[in-house]
């Protein structure tokens, strides 16, 4: 039973998400005694995947693929799968990897279980761990079908050094023009220098902050921090900051080690789409505010008086541990 792992990569470099999957397949291999092969898709110094694991690398270049396309991803991955023998494909929770699962399950006839948050509990039986109910539970879930797709939540195993010698093989999967059957006419992206499925850090903010022209300490915390910056609902619905910044169970779901939120109630969609960050940090000037009781820590007060102290506090704190 041999393992495949699809890393995702973006402009030519591998997304974060790409590592953890990639160390995630390397302890599925040893647990069922094989080795783990790594399909990527127009991404650049893919030796590099040997640093987490990765015996063999499957490496597609390929212009049409540029754009990501659900059917087509899929169509490659089942390819590689089948090219190598593999019983068991390991995918990020991603919305992409999200996307694109349903349609391998079916090309593959696959038993396929998302938001998986440890290495398997067995392998005979093949049982795994995932989060339910809006990360309020978890489920142990036994997958029985021959080729087996797993979703690996973001943050949950985490990014593990295994160094082999990775073996990297072109690639060249048979694409149908007929497969494009749709396509993206505009890609909304969030510009800055961390982005929301790959920071460890994530600022948000919501209504409490007044207008957009208020947004520049949002982004002035999030620089001192490293930090990515987003947005409730509301505040994308109105316009004030790009709809690839919203988070929630409607937008972007996070899973970041700290996610400080400013100026938002905490409408349980909300909740639910950022419950899997471990540390919640919550600044509000309503003592009432819904968010208060999901936060690991929470200051009562106006956004407007806290976050400018809390960045010369941080900047002071740089300069002095630099």
């Amino acid at each position: 039973m041999s393992v495949i792992v699809y890393t995702e990569s973006e402009n030519g470099k591998f997304k974060k998400n790409a590592f953890e999957v990639a160390s995630y397949g390397h302890k599925v291999a040893q647990l069922l005694g094989t080795k783990v092969t790594a399909l990527s898709i127009n991404a650049d110094k893919v030796e590099d995947l040997g640093k987490y694991g990765v015996d063999k690398v499957l490496a597609v270049k390929d212009a049409k693929l540029e754009t990501f396309n659900a059917k087509v991803y899929a169509s490659c991955i089942a390819q590689a799968a089948k090219k190598e023998s593999a019983q068991v494909i390991i995918l990020s929770s991603s919305a992409d990897s999200k996307y694109l699962s349903g349609i391998l399950a079916a090309m593959l006839n696959a038993g396929y279980v998302p938001n998986v948050v440890a290495a398997p509990e067995s392998t005979s039986p093949f049982m795994v761990k995932r989060t339910a109910f809006s990360n309020k539970g978890f489920a142990h879930t036994e997958i029985n079908a021959d080729t087996k797709i797993i979703g690996v939540s973001n943050n949950s195993f985490g990014v593990v050094e295994n160094t082999v010698s990775a073996q990297v093989e072109t690639f060249e999967p048979n694409i149908n023009d007929n497969d494009f059957g749709t396509k993206s006419v505009e890609v909304d992206k969030v510009v800055g220098k961390a982005t929301i499925a790959d920071a460890d850090i994530v600022v948000s903010a919501g209504r409490g902050m007044k207008g957009p022209e208020n947004w520049g300490m949002i982004e002035e915390l999030a620089d001192v921090l490293g930090a990515a910056t987003a947005c409730s609902k509301p505040v994308s619905d109105l316009g004030w900051r790009p709809h690839g910044e919203h988070v929630g169970q409607t937008g972007k779901p996070v899973a970041s080690n700290l996610y400080i939120a400013i100026g938002i109630s905490g409408a349980i969609q909300h909740l639910a789409g950022v419950s899997a960050s471990k540390t919640k940090v919550v600044i509000n000037n309503d003592p009432e505010a819904p968010f208060f009781k999901a936060a690991d820590y929470g200051i009562v007060g106006d956004a407007f008086e806290v976050v400018p102290q809390l960045i010369e506090k941080l900047k002071v704190f740089k300069a002095q541990n630099a």
